[in-house]
């Protein structure tokens, strides 16, 4: 049975870390949204300094640290979840984190809270208002299809939370931006 190490990197780049791996002849498993799996038997204490190095380098980190590491998985998934991808989840978020992290929720809601000093709700309530912040400017969707989207229980839900984080109402805050944005043209 082959053990695995696996290092966090930023969101950034994925191609990078790629080119650094075949550049110190390491063959990898996956390279995946901050997470490498390299075999324990292919990687040289040498080839590790190495890395963390050229990583360094380029802006990114080499993570050691289990709880760190964790804690990282749990951000960057709630990232792309929220802000890459197009399906509205079918479960609750902290199901699917528990699901997708093979942790009990419990144990990492209690441990996110403790290192990053926010609950993971929050922490989600925060990626979703800035999603919503986003899809306003687009201005492809109105709110109800945002409000969908984003898997609030009503146009009213979202309002509320929008308001509550921005201290403005989404179509004020759609509004505002419109007119920094034209404000920014006439210059």
């Amino acid at each position: 049975m082959k053990l695995y190490i696996k290092y966090m990197v930023s969101l950034r780049c994925k191609m990078l870390v790629k080119e650094e791996l075949k550049k110190l002849g390491l063959h990898y498993i996956v390279v995946d949204l901050g997470v490498v799996e390299i075999p324990n038997d292919f990687i040289t204490p040498e080839q590790h300094d190495m890395l963390r190095i050229n990583l360094l380098k380029s802006g990114l980190e080499l993570m050691d640290n289990k709880k760190a590491i964790l804690i990282e998985r749990i951000v960057n998934l709630i990232v792309e979840i929220i802000h890459y991808s197009d399906d509205v989840p079918k479960e609750n978020y902290s199901d699917l984190i528990s699901e997708k992290l093979g942790y009990d929720y419990t144990y990492l809601s209690n441990l996110f809270s403790e290192i990053k000093g926010i609950t993971i709700q929050q922490f989600i309530i925060i990626h979703k208002i800035e999603r919503v912040k986003e899809l306003l400017l687009y201005d492809e969707l109105n709110l109800t299809e945002i409000s969908y989207k984003l898997n609030y229980s009503s146009v009213a839900h979202l309002s509320n939370q929008f308001k509550k984080i921005t201290g403005l109402t989404p179509s004020y805050y759609k509004k505002l931006k419109q007119k920094r944005l034209s404000n920014i043209e006439d210059l």
